[in-house]
């Protein structure tokens, strides 16, 4: 990942400060069009396309051989995405923002937002996120955080087995 990485910033591919990029992400062919804000993370799976495949198809078609998409793709800063999202073209992600796993970021998105879905749709704020996780949060010695070994041992020994409630799905029976 680390070459795939230094290939697409040498092709124009703009990072900001302390992004990380987690397993496999994919710039599409033109990863100069994509920009990145410092201290966003990637997760694995996600992909950037930033140009519109289908167009070879319609080209083919009498009158629309002109036809040609290709759009930048803008990530704020602060931004989290989660595990196999696709970013389309022509979309700007605001600062502070979370894509869920599995998303379609098919528009723009605005600062301070959590947006998920196929295609991404408003969830909350950023900040009504937060206060929802601090519900479940996890309190451990944070001095672990700088030992990654040590974390895995008290969360192994001390994490609790409690797992969300089921819910309930009514089916309807007939009966003769």
């Amino acid at each position: 990942m680390k070459v795939y990485i230094k290939v697409c910033r040498m092709q124009g591919l703009k990072l900001g400060e302390d992004v990380k990029i987690f397993e496999r992400v994919y710039f599409g062919s033109e990863p100069f069009l994509i920009e990145i804000g410092d201290k966003t993370q990637i997760a694995g799976g996600t992909r950037f396309v930033n140009h519109g495949g289908t167009t070879k198809t319609l080209r083919r078609l009498q009158g629309f051989e002109d036809i040609r998409i290709f759009g930048r793709i803008k990530i704020g800063k602060n931004c989290t995405i989660g595990s196999n999202c696709v970013i389309q073209q022509d979309v700007e992600m605001g600062d502070n923002c979370i894509l869920g796993a599995g998303s379609v970021l098919t528009h723009s998105i605005p600062d301070n937002v959590v947006f998920s879905g196929n295609p991404a749709r408003f969830i909350c704020s950023t900040e009504q996120y937060a206060e929802s996780l601090l519900d479940q949060n996890t309190l451990y010695p944070r001095d672990l955080e700088n030992d990654r070994e040590k974390l895995n041992g008290w969360l192994k020994e001390n994490l609790p087995y409690e797992y969300k409630k089921s819910k309930v799905y009514k089916k309807t029976i007939k009966t003769e």
